[in-house]
């Protein structure tokens, strides 16, 4: 099923009599597999509105990102929150839209700086599990009043609703851009150099660390945005902060690198092309490194990629290991698994009863027949 309109949509959930499988682009085949006709969204497709002078953008949820991304760019703005391509990870095709990304709330490197894909959401227009139409925000942010469905939607993974259109606000893109290196890092001193980073007031907007970087080795990734005169100040006192931390420490300066270096950390590039299971950790930055060391007690051929300033910890394992079961404080979500894992495991964090609880009452209320990607999220 591909709906060309909301009415459409409307229309085809309020008749379906069985699950639905909900699909953007095809582009993030993540949770558990789910049977049912595939319901897809690729059909609402366009920008309806786009105002460069206000930083808002309409447009319909199976709008490719990568259409956005020329609309804004010929404006010089962007997607703040730096959306990753999660196709080179899962071995997939397809075209990545608007609407999954929302629906995941897939937020980039820059996450750290603007917050997540859920803070630049003005407004929603969805079709419940019953078939109603509905919308919630506006077009600027003084317009998101009462039930913050905005928010509730980033994030729900089409369990809640299918997005037929979202409203974002956008962001200038910068004059210029630069990246501080240090290379040779520990994992715990590199975490404890993103802290300082991120810690100072040298407005960073990436902070990352590879112990084998595109080179093959070690490398801390510090990124910083702006104006050309600031760029140039800022990197030049980073490299006076992060120096004390034992590294070599050098300045990129080139765009197409820092782009090229900041994409390879967006789609988790380390891990393209490999065999394994690639699980996503959300930690407090300071614990990151010990958790990794508790997995590679057991594993030792892990691959690692911390982002976010050690906050969020890309870990590939071999295949069919609960990568739970090691002892850590935060969430852990399988990324990529065959099916069998994901069948087998928990793809999301298990939610306390309380939380389980909240969960499964909004999704009564919303989806009341369970038709709208049932058992995805455990």
């Amino acid at each position: 099923m591909r709906p060309t309109s909301e009415a459409e949509l409307a229309d085809m959930v309020a008749g379906a009599t069985a699950a639905l499988r909900i699909q953007g682009g095809g582009t993030r085949d993540i949770g558990a597999p789910v049977a049912g006709a595939v319901l897809s969204t690729g059909g609402l497709s366009g920008v309806s509105l786009y105002e460069p002078g206000a930083l808002t953008l309409v447009a319909g949820a199976g709008t490719p990102v990568a259409e956005i991304e020329a609309t804004l760019a010929s404006e010089k703005q962007r997607l703040a929150f730096e959306p990753m391509d999660h196709r080179g990870l899962l071995g997939g095709d397809g075209v990545s839209t608007i609407g999954g990304v929302v629906a995941a709330n897939v937020s980039g490197p820059r996450r750290i700086q603007v917050g997540a894909c859920r803070d630049s959401l003005l407004g929603v227009r969805f079709v419940d599990g019953a078939g109603r139409a509905l919308k919630n925000g506006g077009r600027v942010m003084k317009n998101v009043t009462g039930y913050d469905l905005v928010k509730l939607m980033a994030g729900s993974w089409g369990t809640l609703g299918v997005l037929s259109e979202v409203s974002l606000k956008v962001q200038a893109m910068p004059e210029a851009v630069g990246c501080v290196l240090v290379h040779g890092l520990s994992e715990v001193d590199a975490v404890s150099a993103m802290s300082a980073a991120l810690g100072s007031p040298y407005d960073v907007s990436g902070a990352a660390h590879a112990p084998v970087g595109a080179d093959g080795h070690p490398v801390t990734m510090i990124r910083i945005e702006g104006l050309e005169a600031s760029v140039a100040y800022r990197a030049a006192k980073l490299t006076d902060v992060l120096s004390s931390f034992g590294g070599e420490v050098s300045v990129e300066r080139d765009p197409d690198r820092v782009v090229a270096g900041w994409t390879w950390v967006r789609d988790v590039a380390v891990m393209h092309n490999t065999v394994g299971d690639v699980w996503r950790f959300s930690v407090k930055p300071s614990e990151a490194p010990g958790v990794v060391a508790n997995l590679r007690a057991a594993h030792p051929d892990l691959v690692i990629l911390y982002d976010w300033g050690g906050g969020l910890v890309w870990v590939k394992m071999p295949e069919g290991v609960d990568a739970r079961q090691v002892d850590f404080h935060g969430h852990a979500t399988l990324v990529r698994g065959s099916e069998a894992t994901r069948k087998s495991l928990a793809v999301f964090q298990p939610e306390p009863a309380p939380l389980a609880a909240l969960s499964n009452g909004l999704r009564a209320q919303f989806d009341p027949r369970g038709i709208l990607n049932p058992g995805l999220m455990g």
